[in-house]
C-alpha cells in the first residue's frame, strides 16, 4: 500500500510559515532553499510539509491539517503559556475532540490525542 510521505501547500511567506511551523508544533527543518522561497519542515514520522511561496486560495475551514500529539490538553496549555492564540481550546468539535488554531496563512491545524478522543466521543 502507498504511504503518504509529504504534502506541499502554497504560503504567503516561506520564512515566517517554516519558522511557525517548528517554534509553535515543533517540527524540524528537512531542507529549504531560499533562491526558491521554499522549505520543508517534517515530523517524527518523516512526513513532510512543502512550504513554497505563493498566492494562497480561500479556504475556509473546510481544510485542515490534523497533528497528533501526546496530550491535547498539556499540548494546548504549553501553547498558550508562550502565546499561541487557538480558535478553540479542547473540546469536542465536528471532527471528534481536540483543539484547533490557525496558521499563519489561515490554514487550521486541528490538535488530537489518542486517550482523549476515546474519553470525549
Amino acid at each position: 500500500m502507498p504511504k503518504l510521505n509529504h504534502i506541499a501547500i502554497p504560503v504567503k511567506d516561506w520564512a515566517e510559515s517554516r519558522d511557525w511551523y517548528i517554534k509553535v508544533l515543533g517540527l524540524e527543518l528537512e531542507f529549504e532553499i531560499p533562491e526558491n522561497s521554499v522549505a520543508a519542515v517534517k515530523d517524527q514520522s518523516e512526513f513532510a510539509i512543502f512550504l513554497h511561496q505563493a498566492q494562497v486560495p480561500e479556504f475556509g475551514f473546510g481544510f485542515a491539517y490534523t497533528f497528533q500529539v501526546t496530550d491535547v490538553h498539556q499540548t494546548f496549555q504549553q501553547l498558550t503559556q508562550r502565546g499561541t492564540v487557538f480558535s478553540f481550546a479542547p473540546q469536542k468539535l465536528a471532527w471528534g475532540y481536540g483543539a484547533e488554531l490557525l496558521d499563519p496563512n489561515g490554514y487550521r491545524i486541528c490538535l488530537w490525542d489518542e486517550k482523549s478522543m476515546r474519553e470525549n466521543t
